[in-house]
């Protein structure tokens, strides 16, 4: 448990033992997505800065623990997300432009701006809204694991949750449940080092987050969340294994958080930018365009062209979501019981 699962070598190669072998098609589309979430994160943070949205949390440096976890899964599979997986809800299906209407809070947002501009929600993918408070859509998505076992309907649920999140009373209750009642859930922890300002040595003397499944008595796996094969390798298995009745299971995926916890952070008061700067030797996209390239699937010119047609949908969803007004005053009493 303490060996880190790795799939990609430095010159771009892949280890053949633990290569999840995906097609060009899949590997294509898992660094597309990786890429979306990296340029929305740029464009999402600047438009915050010039007021046009409220509040905003990054993942740079987690692409490949956010979008690779989410396409392990079948179409009938729930999410339940933390607060930063932007790339795991455009994977479900969600349509950039009702992502960015509710970044905005507009008339079309589908919460009509209830939500804080950053907690959105995709029901038609099977993503559940976003929630402030850290661990609690770990036992929701325990319950609705628990749920589809008594109703027969085969379905697996993954929750994402950071290193800070593994110290609250919810990860204990997720965890033990899913143990005792082999609830197909899959825990992804995305120990990015920082809960906010506090580093992941003050958060637990445990030597790995995965260590901790032992005394739940179900596996934990430990991967190089900077590596997106290594991820999806290790999702695709515990998803396979949670739909064949073989229980739950951690993955700790090891990133870093390379920017702000969110917009209203500044990181340079808490850590050391020589810290930051040896794990951007390891960012995930260039890791994994190595190896795209390496495979002859990937060039200067798609990059090139992959720059500018997301560029360009980002631009086109803004422009429209800016389009429309603040929700009706009346809608405050709209879905109120």
């Amino acid at each position: 448990m303490g060996d880190l699962l790795r799939v990609i070598r430095d010159d771009g190669s892949a280890d053949p033992e633990t290569d999840p072998k995906l097609s060009d098609s899949e590997a294509v589309r898992l660094y597309r997505l990786m890429m979306m979430e990296r340029i929305l994160d740029t464009r999402m943070l600047a438009l915050q800065r010039q007021g046009r949205i409220g509040f905003y949390g990054p993942s740079l440096g987690q692409e490949a623990t956010i979008v690779a976890p989410a396409l392990a899964l079948s179409e009938n599979d729930w999410i339940f997300p933390q607060y930063r997986e932007p790339g795991a809800a455009l994977a479900r299906g969600m349509p950039l432009v009702e992502l960015v209407n509710q970044f905005m809070g507009n008339a079309q947002d589908t919460v009509r701006g209830r939500q804080m501009p950053c907690h959105y929600v995709y029901r038609k993918g099977k993503f559940m809204s976003i929630s402030s408070c850290v661990g609690t859509q770990i036992p929701l998505a325990v319950g609705a694991a628990w749920a589809s076992r008594i109703r027969g309907d085969n379905i697996v649920t993954l929750t994402y949750f950071g290193d800070g999140g593994t110290s609250t009373a919810d990860f204990h209750v997720g965890m033990n449940f899913a143990g005792v009642f082999k609830a197909p859930t899959v825990f992804v922890c995305n120990n990015n080092q920082w809960a906010i300002s506090v580093p992941v040595a003050k958060q637990t003397l445990a030597e790995t987050i995965a260590q901790k499944a032992v005394a739940y008595g179900f596996p934990g796996v430990r991967v190089d969340g900077m590596d997106a094969l290594a991820v999806y390798g290790a999702a695709r298995t515990a998803v396979d294994r949670a739909r064949d009745g073989g229980g739950p299971t951690l993955i700790e995926c090891l990133s870093y958080r390379l920017g702000p916890h969110s917009s209203s952070d500044d990181p340079s008061r808490y850590r050391d930018e020589r810290e930051v700067e040896r794990w951007r030797q390891r960012d995930p996209l260039p890791m994994y365009r190595r190896y795209l390239e390496r495979r002859g699937i990937w060039n200067d010119e798609a990059e090139a062209n992959l720059e500018k047609e997301m560029g360009d949908a980002i631009t086109d969803a803004v422009r429209e979501g800016e389009t429309h007004p603040p929700p009706p005053i009346e809608t405050l009493f709209t879905d109120v019981y």
